[in-house]
């Protein structure tokens, strides 16, 4: 399997995804549209693809790692997740929370911390890793799950995965 996701000319995320994001692309300060992706070599026996969109680099900042996106219950059928899918998807799945739910940000706002929030590294350029799941089943979860009760409905589902990294800019 493969993801890829379309950087600039540089190799970065493209601004419209991250903090760099015009004002029309973020949401109280977030950047909120999220990039496209594309998908190739979905193994045949897929019934259901996920997504994790994690920040690794955050742990020297804030001690944890920072996530930025949960998706789950993605038809093997799309190959192509368009540009903004988080915010207003064109196929049905389920969104995780991201790390704004959690007790240190503790964000009230589901358009925030239910979806999509872009790279916004505070003190150097951060490597944003994508992970794509191809799954044995759909994942028993609901919208709004938190990312252990995703790793735990994930465990004996993995066919395999694809991981790309998004580098964001400070």
């Amino acid at each position: 399997m493969q993801i890829k996701v379309p950087l600039t000319a540089a190799g970065f995320l493209a601004d419209r995804y991250s903090k760099h994001a015009p004002l029309s692309a973020q949401y109280q300060g977030y950047p909120i549209i999220s990039p496209p992706i594309s998908l190739d070599d979905i193994p045949a026996t897929t019934k259901s693809l996920a997504l994790t969109l994690l920040d690794y680099d955050a742990v020297p900042v804030g001690g944890f790692v920072w996530i930025h996106w949960l998706a789950a219950n993605i038809s093997p059928d799309i190959t192509e997740i368009p540009e903004d899918s988080s915010q207003h998807p064109q196929f049905d799945f389920i969104q995780g929370r991201n790390s704004n739910a959690g007790q240190l940000i503790h964000q009230t706002d589901p358009t925030i911390y239910q979806h999509y929030v872009g790279p916004q590294p505070p003190d150097q350029t951060h490597q944003y890793q994508l992970t794509v799941y191809a799954l044995k089943q759909p994942l028993a979860l609901k919208s709004g799950f938190w990312f252990n009760e995703f790793h735990q409905a994930i465990d004996q589902q993995i066919i395999t995965t694809a991981t790309f990294l998004l580098p964001g800019r400070a």
